[in-house]
């Protein structure tokens, strides 16, 4: 996650290099900050009187005070809402899901996530909640707080989720696009930590990614980098319109399985559906594939094999160091993918294929992104009152 540089005195310059560390020893801080010992032992004093900073072994090492206060995380998916409440250290103290109805339209899951905030710190006792970060299935307009276009909630064109949260809850709120969040989490807590190039492919309802390139995150001219779901891999379909999707989420997601299974194996055993997000749960066809059903492995074979040409499209324009996988399809039959992934782009790029990984996060990718973006703009509000 990118930050724009501010002018810092020497406090905030301290602060800035503890929290970017989470701990660091009073002697490499000095070395690091150019200030002489005395001097940053008073400012030490002033931070710990704020109560941003914690001593460890002794007084020998200074780190963030985890009780300064709460962050939330909030994960935006095409069929749940995934809350977690985190200390100033980014330690998730309580967590929940619920499932959505994305047909309700905008209001009612604006209300929802309110609703789920409000429970969380009911938790939290008297520390303050401090800022706020949530993954949405859209591009976004994070200096405005617009979610731009979720093309998998209904309705939710230009709405200004950031704004309604902000007048609710009156701190900071940070929003940004799930696969893009997802990256972040996976760059903060997961495998491709240390990895500074790197693509994080989302594979839920919808398929997105988030890249990262010189340890940081790429959003594009527009803020849509990465967004796969409209990636076609047939070029003599350029012309035929696939709706909302684009051509490759039509197929190469929760929803594109769903629909492919129930064309190839016939209804789901669930039975008929009873709203859209049950619509859009591939889960039956994973679970058709471990039973041994031969045409449930067609179907997915299919279809990872064009994810696996997608894949190889992306390793030809961005030549990642890691390719990370992360969502519930990718938990669905990951063996399964990973060795058809592999030998699709094996055949196609040959020498350049980069490692594929599951992410070590698995479905809270998003979450710890969410949390870490929130942690970030709280630290960044502190650092511009000292």
């Amino acid at each position: 996650m990118s930050t724009q540089p501010l002018p810092e005195n020497s406090l905030q310059r301290i602060w800035r290099e503890i929290f970017t560390r989470e701990e660091a020893s009073l002697r490499n801080l000095a070395r690091t900050v150019g200030v002489k010992p005395s001097t940053l032992e008073g400012k030490i004093r002033q931070l710990q009187k704020k109560g941003l900073l914690a001593f460890r072994d002794g007084r020998a090492k200074v780190a963030v005070n985890p009780a300064r206060g709460y962050v939330v995380g909030i994960d935006l998916g095409g069929s749940h809402l995934h809350f977690a409440l985190a200390d100033f250290c980014g330690e998730i103290a309580k967590d929940a899901t619920i499932k959505i109805r994305p047909e309700d339209g905008p209001q009612k899951l604006i209300a929802q996530i309110k609703e789920g905030i409000h429970s969380l710190l009911a938790e939290a006792g008297k520390r303050r909640l401090l800022a706020i970060a949530i993954g949405v299935p859209s591009a976004v307009d994070a200096e405005r707080g617009v979610v731009a276009w979720a093309n998998n909630l209904p309705g939710w064109t230009n709405i200004h989720l950031g704004h309604e949260l902000e007048k609710e809850f009156r701190v900071p709120v940070f929003m940004e696009n799930d696969a893009n969040m997802a990256a972040i989490g996976e760059h903060w807590r997961g495998v491709a930590r240390g990895v500074d190039n790197f693509v994080f492919i989302a594979l839920g309802t919808g398929i997105g990614s988030g890249v990262f390139v010189d340890g940081k995150l790429y959003r594009g001219r527009t803020g849509w980098a990465g967004e796969l779901f409209r990636m076609n891999i047939e070029w003599q379909r350029w012309e035929e319109d696939f709706g909302d999707s684009g051509y490759l989420e039509s197929y190469v997601s929760g929803m594109g399985i769903a629909a492919e299974g129930r064309k190839l194996i016939g209804p789901s055993a669930q039975g008929a559906p009873s709203g859209l997000a049950q619509e859009r749960d591939a889960f039956w066809v994973f679970e058709s594939f471990r039973q041994g059903n031969p045409q449930a492995r067609a179907v997915l074979e299919k279809l990872f094999i064009m994810l696996g040409v997608g894949v190889a499209n992306v390793v030809a324009i961005l030549d990642p160091d890691l390719i990370v996988f992360g969502g519930g399809v990718a938990k669905g039959a990951p063996q399964f993918m990973l060795d058809t992934l592999d030998k699709v782009v094996r055949r196609i790029q040959k020498e350049i294929v980069p490692p594929f990984k599951l992410s070590a996060l698995e479905d809270k990718a998003q979450t710890f992104g969410a949390i870490y973006a929130a942690l970030t703009v709280a630290r960044q509000a502190i650092t511009r009152r000292l």
